[in-house]
């Protein structure tokens, strides 16, 4: 298995999610959780920070406002992503209903310069990453998206 796939639903618009998954002060709460920093362009620089695994850098390949954001993702830390230490990483968003249907790919788990076994444990520390940060990002959500249901919100 090369990549990793989740879907979750988040009860707001697609607007709102992509500000979500795009905005460092937002990306800082439910998923790096002791930095962020993301130049918003293609080309642009993204740095995800934790205390206890370091800074992740990554460079921003796609951006389709509000549906596609895409970013190639350093494998070691405190190092830019290149061929054999970086795997890509795209957020889909499509709406659904009263809400937005996300999904995370990140692929390139194959190409990664290390063996079999490490790559294993790699894909299984990313899978795990983002098992909780989905989770987060849907309690986030809650918490500062704007529902159609809340009578304050119109």
């Amino acid at each position: 298995m090369d990549h990793i796939r989740r879907e979750i639903f988040i009860k707001a618009t697609v607007e709102h999610v992509w500000e979500l998954i795009t905005r460092a002060e937002h990306v800082q709460v439910w998923f790096a959780f002791d930095g962020a920093e993301i130049d918003l362009r293609p080309g642009g620089a993204l740095v995800h920070t934790w205390k206890e695994h370091g800074s992740f850098r990554g460079v921003i390949e796609q951006i389709d406002p509000p549906t596609v954001f895409s970013y190639r993702y350093s494998s070691v830390p405190d190092e830019d992503p290149r061929p054999g230490y970086q795997t890509l990483v795209t957020f889909t968003l499509a709406a659904d209903g009263d809400g937005t249907r996300l999904t995370v790919v990140e692929s390139g788990f194959d190409e990664l310069a290390m063996g079999p076994e490490q790559q294993r444990i790699h894909l299984q520390g990313a899978a795990d990453g983002w098992a909780g940060g989905l989770s987060a990002l849907q309690e986030h959500a809650a918490t500062v998206c704007p529902r159609d249901d809340d009578p304050a919100a119109n």
